[in-house]
């Protein structure tokens, strides 16, 4: 007979785990014997929400399972901001959570945390092993749960149910079935009628385009459609196609938001974007998504049809006529290139002064390898990776964009490093976020990661103060004393190196490149840099004057000069 740790070890192989991420100890130290003595690989953080992260980047970036466990309740707890967004994001991620003795239980003994209450509003499943018996089935189910609907499943385990034998007589294993859905015939044939009357379309794209790029492509041809693509989609869009024009939202371009704003049909294809704000309000609006409960929660539609995007485009292709009238398409796509001169002339102006940040991530984009993998920190970093690195179908972006947490970028890269070793693998780190979980830069060498971490060093949390002064307010408990980033690196055991002068910083970043193992380039940008919206309100205005006016009078004027020189006046 095998143990409950052996059977959930085997379990896991059997799935298509390779690695778990965590930390020893206490109530899990049979499992991580059992882990020892299987295929499974043990990678060593030194906090457990490094850990989450890490097995996320892993199964986002691969779609295949990773595990991670803790201790009770500190360790288990450690993980749960890591869980919510691996959750978010769709990676399919297990998690060991392991519990005090079933003996002690509900006694108020010390550690004792009810983990099922914590996770299961982030988990597609959360159950505890109640009898040894139950162990393969469980752990079977949570496995198929977190591959079939892409989210966390969490497994409770006592720390005295690990080491109990089970007769483990029913073979229960984990299914991966694949399928097809798309509307029925008679709202596909509605659908295209709509389409075949509209005058001016516009498609909208998200993550559930994510499989779907050339259909979706075929369809703004044949309709003559701007495609504007959420953040999250712009790896799977923003590559050869001729009707791309771009991102919407805060971060978004002019072209992508007016393709939006301005049309009379807009066409939402696997896209859930949050930000009401960003939908037309006199347009049509039809949605289509794999889940039905995401059909019109973001803005009223006036049609939701439930259906894989690739099956559903496919579809309703042969249903349309296409059309000759480019002129709504060719407007928009004028404008786009217009956005995008705009953006890489700010890039090819370095200043013998200081260093743009979009210097920086363009200089990066020339030099990186062609199929690297990209993370980046929640903040300003995550809007110079969307912004200036460009898509070309083998490239791979992610950084925290449903969760909007800080400090994801190098341990999701962690991750995703262990599951490619052989990709370039970039996290693109705020000052701020890498210092938050700075520990497990000691990771990165003890299991031999060779993560390239480039630090946007504007010793603030940047994206902080510019919301600051956006409200017209002067920015507050935003400064940061940071530490010599490349000596830091240096001592942990990589290779570091600073650039303070735009005139350094290509030579310098081929050498961080080139560097073998982990290595880290620390960047002076500059920190008076604003991350201008699509289209400027008023009030935006009038409020970033009010945080002019303000400073000035408590003797900043020089931030005012440096802030419209650097964002108004170009």
């Amino acid at each position: 007979m095998l143990t409950v740790s052996e059977i959930i070890a085997d379990t896991l192989v059997k799935a298509g785990a390779k690695r778990c991420y965590g930390i020893v100890g206490d109530t899990i130290n049979h499992f991580t014997s059992a882990v020892r003595h299987s295929k499974l690989e043990w990678i060593h953080v030194r906090h457990e929400e490094v850990g989450a992260f890490a097995a996320g980047g892993e199964s986002y970036l691969s779609g295949e399972l990773s595990v991670c466990a803790g201790t009770t309740g500190p360790g288990s707890l450690h993980f749960i901001n890591g869980i919510f967004e691996s959750h978010r994001n769709g990676a399919p991620v297990l998690l060991i959570a392991s519990n005090i003795d079933r003996s002690e239980q509900g006694l108020g003994y010390p550690q004792e945390v009810d983990q099922k209450k914590l996770y299961e509003q982030c988990s597609v499943f959360c159950e505890p092993i109640a009898h040894p018996d139950q162990a393969r089935r469980i752990v079977s189910q949570a496995a198929q749960a977190a591959l079939n609907h892409r989210g966390v499943a969490v497994v409770v385990v006592n720390g005295d149910m690990f080491k109990i034998k089970s007769k483990d007589s029913i073979p229960w294993s984990v299914h991966r079935p694949r399928w097809l859905t798309r509307p029925e015939d008679a709202a596909l044939d509605a659908l295209a009628d709509k389409l075949n009357r509209a005058k001016n379309i516009t498609i909208y794209g998200g993550i559930g385009c994510r499989f779907a790029h050339d259909a979706v492509v075929e369809l703004g041809q044949q309709l003559a459609a701007p495609i504007v693509h959420t953040t999250r989609a712009k790896e799977f869009l923003d590559y050869d196609n001729p009707c791309n024009v771009g991102m919407n939202g805060l971060i978004g371009n002019p072209a992508g938001y007016r393709a939006v704003m301005t049309c009379d049909l807009l066409l939402c294809l696997g896209s859930d974007f949050a930000y009401t704000q960003f939908y037309p309000e006199k347009a049509t609006i039809i949605q289509v998504d794999i889940e039905a409960s995401h059909l019109g929660r973001r803005t009223a539609v006036d049609m939701g049809l439930v259906g894989d995007i690739n099956t559903t485009v496919s579809a309703l292709l042969p249903r349309l006529k296409p059309r000759s009238d480019k002129t709504f398409l060719d407007s928009l796509r004028a404008r786009y290139s217009s956005d995008l001169k705009q953006l890489q002339k700010r890039g090819n102006e370095p200043d013998p002064s200081l260093i743009h940040p979009q210097f920086v991530a363009q200089t990066l984009d020339k030099l990186a390898g062609e199929d690297a993998a990209f993370t980046a920190d929640g903040g300003s970093p995550m809007v110079w990776m969307l912004r200036h690195l460009h898509a070309n179908g083998k490239r791979s972006f992610l950084t925290s964009l449903s969760h909007g947490t800080m400090a994801n970028a190098y341990p999701q890269a962690l991750g995703m490093a262990k599951a490619y070793p052989g990709r370039q693998v970039i996290a693109l780190c705020g000052d701020g976020g890498l210092t938050m979980l700075m520990g497990d830069l000691l990771t990165l060498v003890q299991e031999k990661i060779p993560v390239k971490l480039l630090v946007f060093n504007n010793h603030s949390l940047g994206f902080v103060e510019m919301e600051q002064r956006i409200e017209g307010m002067l920015d507050s408990y935003t400064e940061l004393k940071n530490p010599d980033f490349d000596r830091l690196a240096e001592v942990c055991g990589f290779w570091g190196e600073k650039v303070d002068k735009a005139g350094n910083l290509s030579e310098a970043m081929q050498r961080w490149l080139a560097a073998e193992g982990p290595a880290l380039l620390d960047v002076t940008v500059n920190r008076m840099e604003l991350v201008m919206p699509p289209s400027i309100k008023a009030q935006q205005v009038s409020s970033t004057a009010l945080f002019g006016l303000k400073a000035i009078l408590s003797g900043r004027g020089d931030e005012v000069v440096d802030l419209l020189k650097d964002n108004f006046l170009r």
